[in-house]
Order: structure tokens, then sequence, then C-alpha cells
């Protein structure tokens, strides 16, 4: 395995003004650093009665600050976004709000994984450039940058979009877009101060210091794969099943509003373990017998909104109120995140865990993660979060609304897998925890010769590592998700305390028309960036998929270009070799029958298990 290295290379040369800092506001690079808010020079935002108050892109064009506030991007609001915290301008419509980036030191300082920036362009195109990050012992890193266009980047990789922008001539209706990108610190160096690129037309509204999350491990997670329509729901109350990997003794739940263009408030939250007498398996179901083309929720649950019985809802104990920032309840503004105080519970790893928060006004749709294989409940009107009882719960789900991660205090780190379906667990038996990350944390649970370090779920059915699925933008009933590329951030790296990241996609490329080098292109770019985190990377082989009808033999030659590229090259730190671990000997291109659950795709719970048994755990 590769060792982790943070060897920046130093920054030596005299620095030397821009031409370009004789534009007003922009300030030499030798200069003190000074807070952000003190280098803006650009005014973005406007007043819909003052539309011509702002000139974000030279045009006339800037951002509406109606729809901002309306989607909870008020001034000087704290929003949390990829693990970050940051502080939207604090400023009227019409004042300098943010800087045009032209190599202004800016005044940053602590210690952390990621840089994040709020950030958009009006290039016309990305607009990239190159900065320095200064640390408190002198040396000095070079980072690169980039940030998409406003109007046309795109919507997969954005953290707000708003509905229209404001010009002279009043509202255009055209998406306009702010996006958050990260680059990697040094976690163990404190910055002192960041010198900004010089790059024509990169806006910067806020930046941030993602704060070291090494005291807390994630013990559960799960990705967004879109925005679908649910409920409506008004005055109700969600209570979500989840399974931990890891155990601690303090938790704190994080949520997500991904996706979304208004806020969505939590009036009140709980967590409590489950019940025992109601936490087991059901019986695995009978697998299907045809060949399918696309995945379909899983057999077994309710539907969304059915009848259901609330004795899976008992909670063991009294349900323990969550906090955030000392309120019962939180507004989480569009694209943005919460995370709850650190609580007093003892979670046992390999538990069932009831996680309950109430929406007290009406949502018609909210990010989701649509095929959880797990049942999860939905109440009668009314905050029902302190029940121990779940006869409130009187309807199902088979999704995981809001609800992004459960981290517990300290543990040894976090394991992520990136994936699509197969990681997912789809057709594995519903309630019964047989994906193969279960199996892998269970395994890991089961030994003495490495930590049991948290396993984090990341995978989505229908995923692909280059292509979206979902556009990223909107209610939708895609499932599928936005790339691992675009999601990379928000579902791998900014997770709590990440060692190591196993990534096992590709195969929705080739049988959605993607190419081999799509997928490594793809693969290759993931791994680098990983690696920038001083995270390890794992490759996990294409698993054989004939008998399905999108695995054409053109597919089959793909994947085999694929594994071999993924066993003989470097991208990676260490290998798992699934394809091997459940091919059928007799015949390479299909899946062993014990290990398939009956559409040629996908494993069984047997497959799946043996899958987690083919991790060298060593490698983790």
């Amino acid at each position: 395995m590769r060792r982790r290295s943070w060897a920046f290379p130093l920054i030596v040369t005299l620095l030397l003004v821009p031409q370009s800092a004789v534009r007003a506001g922009a300030r030499a690079p030798s200069a003190p650093p000074v807070p952000l808010e003190s280098h803006f020079d650009n005014r973005g935002i406007s007043a819909d009665d003052r539309p011509s108050g702002a000139d974000l892109d030279g045009r006339g064009a800037s951002l509406p600050a109606a729809a901002l506030a309306s989607a909870g991007w008020t001034p000087g609001r704290s929003l949390t976004v990829d693990g970050t915290r940051l502080t939207w301008p604090a400023t009227v419509p019409g004042a300098p709000d943010n800087v045009l980036a032209d190599g202004q030191r800016v005044l940053l300082s602590g210690r952390g994984d990621a840089l994040t920036f709020l950030v958009t362009s009006t290039a016309g195109r990305t607009a990239r450039g190159d900065g320095e990050i200064t640390y408190g012992d002198g040396t000095r890193a070079p980072y690169t940058l980039a940030a998409p266009d406003w109007r046309r980047g795109s919507p997969a990789a954005k953290a707000l979009a708003l509905p229209h922008v404001n010009t002279p001539s009043g509202r255009r209706p055209a998406r306009a877009r702010v996006y958050a990108v990260t680059v990697p610190l040094d976690p163990a160096r404190a910055v002192a101060s960041v010198r900004l690129p010089v790059a024509s037309g990169l806006h910067v509204f806020a930046a941030a210091i993602r704060a070291n999350p090494s005291p807390w491990t994630g013990t559960w997670a799960t990705a967004h794969s879109g925005l679908p329509a649910e409920g409506p729901w008004t005055d109700r109350t969600l209570r979500l099943v989840v399974h931990t990997s890891a155990g601690g003794t303090r938790v704190r739940l994080r949520f997500a509003n991904t996706f979304a263009d208004t806020p969505v408030r939590i009036g009140a939250a709980t967590v409590a373990l489950r019940a025992e007498k109601t936490a087991s398996p059901t019986a695995p179901r009978t697998a299907p017998t045809a060949p399918r083309t696309v995945p379909d929720p899983p057999a077994g649950p309710p539907a969304p909104g059915a009848a259901l019985s609330g004795a899976g809802a008992a909670t063991e104990g009294a349900p323990v109120p969550v906090l955030f920032g000392g309120s019962a309840g939180v507004e989480i503004p569009a694209g943005a995140q919460a995370v709850s105080d650190p609580l007093d519970l003892a979670v046992p790893a390999g538990a069932d865990l009831l996680v309950s928060f109430h929406l007290p006004g009406t949502v018609t749709a909210l990010p989701t993660h649509r095929y959880a294989s797990q049942r999860s409940y939905v109440s009668a009107p009314g905050d029902h979060t302190a029940d121990r009882a779940g006869t409130a719960y009187t309807s199902g789900i088979t999704g995981w609304p809001l609800l992004t991660g459960v981290d517990v205090e300290g543990g040894p780190g976090t394991v992520v897998l990136l994936g699509d379906s197969i990681t997912d667990g789809y057709l594995s038996t519903t309630d019964a925890n047989r994906r193969w990350p279960d199996a892998l944390a269970a395994r890991l649970r089961g030994q003495r010769a490495v930590p049991a370090y948290g396993v984090l779920n990341a995978g989505i059915a229908g995923n692909r590592v280059a292509a979206d699925g979902y556009a990223g933008d909107g209610v939708s009933p895609v499932a599928s998700g936005v790339s691992a590329l675009a999601r990379l951030e928000r579902d791998a790296l900014a997770q709590p305390s990440v060692r190591t990241l196993v990534v096992f996609e590709g195969i929705n490329d080739l049988r959605r028309g993607g190419s081999a080098d799509d997928v490594t292109d793809g693969l290759r770019e993931i791994a680098e960036r990983a690696r920038e985190r001083g995270i390890s990377v794992l490759g996990a082989t294409l698993l054989p998929c004939a008998g399905d009808l999108r695995c054409t033999p053109e597919v089959q030659e793909d994947r085999e270009k694929v594994n071999a590229w993924i066993r003989d090259g470097d991208a990676f730190d260490a290998v798992l070799d699934f394809d091997a671990a459940l091919r059928d000997p007799t015949d390479p291109s299909r899946l062993l029958p014990a290990y398939d659950s009956g559409d040629r795709l996908h494993p069984s719970d047997a497959g799946y298990a043996a899958l987690a048994a083919a991790v060298d755990l060593t490698a983790l």
C-alpha cells in the first residue's frame, strides 16, 4: 500500500503584483492579509425593486436578494456546506458582497482538512486559477480553485440554485448558481492566510476552514439520490431506522437539505435504541426470476404512505432529545446541512437506532435516499418524537429523507464505500441489514487484527461514475443521483475522520452507453482527489453481468478492460477483486448462481456476504 504523505511543494519565489491588481479594490499580494469581507469589490446581489443596484457579471445582471432569502441564504447567515461552517455576506442588497479573485491575501486561521469557498464564475465558462496557502510555520502550499459559471455550470455540483436573475430591465427567468468548492489542507499544520488566485470572472462570497472532525467516527450514513415528491406531509413525525457499524458513548446527527430550493424546518428531534423485540429481520423474499434493465423499488416494504403497524417503531427506553445550537429545532437552508449538538447516549455497535424528527410545516418534496432496503415510519399528525410506543406511526416509507449521518465520539476512524446499487444493497433482504457494507462492518467487529472502523455506505442505486442520472436540480422521480465525481466531496471526503475510501462503480456507465475510458478516467480522478486529502483509496473490480438485458457483449468487453486497468494500474493503493470472488468459474461472464439474486446483475444475500468476505481487512 502507498504511504500517506502531506508533502506540499514550497513556494519561495518573490511574489509580484499582478497587472490586474490596479483594478479598484484589489490589493498587492505583499500587503498584510485581511478578512475576506475587507476585499469585497463587487456588487453581486440586488433588491428586486432596485435590480440595477448590482452588477455581478459586468453586464448588469445580479443575484436576487429575495430569492436568496427564500432559500434561507440571508445576510450574515451561518451555512454549513460540505461539513464547513461558512457565513454568507452580511451586506445589504447593492453593497459590495463578493471579491473578484485577483491575488488578494485573506486572513484565515485554524486547522482542518479542507478549505471551502462559496464561489461562482461570470466568465461564461469555469473560471480557474492558482492560489497559495500560508501556514503558521511559514511554509506555503499552492492550490487550484475552479468555479463553474453561474448560468452554464453543472447543477449537479451546485450548493444553491436560484430561479431567476435580476437585470436592469427586470427579472430574467434563468437559473443562477452558487458553488461550494473545497481544496485540501495539511491537517497537521495551522493555516495563517490564503492568497486568492488571479482568475478573470471568479467571484468569492465566503471562505472558511473545515475543522478537523477527528473526535468523531461515522457509524452510519447514506447518500441523497435526488429530490423526489414526498407526502405531502403536514405536521408529521418521521421515525427512521438506521443500523450502526461502530459504537460510542456520545452521538450526533447530521441532516442535509441537498438539492433543495427552499429551507426545511425540523421542529424537534430525538434518538433512541430500537426495542429489541421488534428488530428481527424479515424473512428473505423470493428473488425475481426475470432479468431487469433498470432498478425497481425493492419488494416487501409498504409503498410510501401505505398503512403499517407501528410495532417496529417502538423504542428501548425514552427517546433522548436532540438539540441544535441549544435549540430544540432547526431550519436548514436550501443546499445546506445541520449538525446536532453532541448528546450522551451509549450507542452499541451493530444496533438499530430510531431517529425521529418532527416536520411542523408542509413538505411536498425532500432530499432522500430512495432505496433503503429498510422500512421506516411516518406518524399521524403531531410531534411524536418523544413517543416510546410506535402506535402513532401508522404509515411507512422505504427511503431515508433528510437524515444523512450518525456519528459517535472517538473510535478508530471511518471507511467510506462509494458505489452504486450493489453497495446500496439493492435486492438484499429488506430490514435484515444484509448489504455488503453491513457484512463488512460485522467482520470488523468480530476480529482484533485491525480496528473496528466505522463503515459508511455511500451507494446509490443506478449511480454512475461520470454521468448524472438525476440532474441535481428540481423535483424529480429519478433516484440514481448525480455522478460519483459530482458527489464525491459531499458523500465521501467530507465525512468525519475518513481514513479509507473504497470505490466500486462503473457498470452502470457501461450499461448506459459510457466507454471504458469514461470509467477509468473518472476512477482515476476520484482516487487523485481522495489522495490529496491523505485518504487511502481501494478500487474494486466490476462484477460480471451476463444475462442482464443491458449487459451486451460490448459491455462485457469494456468491463474486462476496466477490470484489467484496476488490477494492473497504479491508480489505487490496493485492489479488491470482487469480480474473481463472485463470478461463475464455468462461465466468468456470469455471477455464480448461488450469489445471484435472480436478475443476473445484483448479488443475493449470500453474494453480498461473499463480497465482504473478499475484503483484505488489513488494506483498510
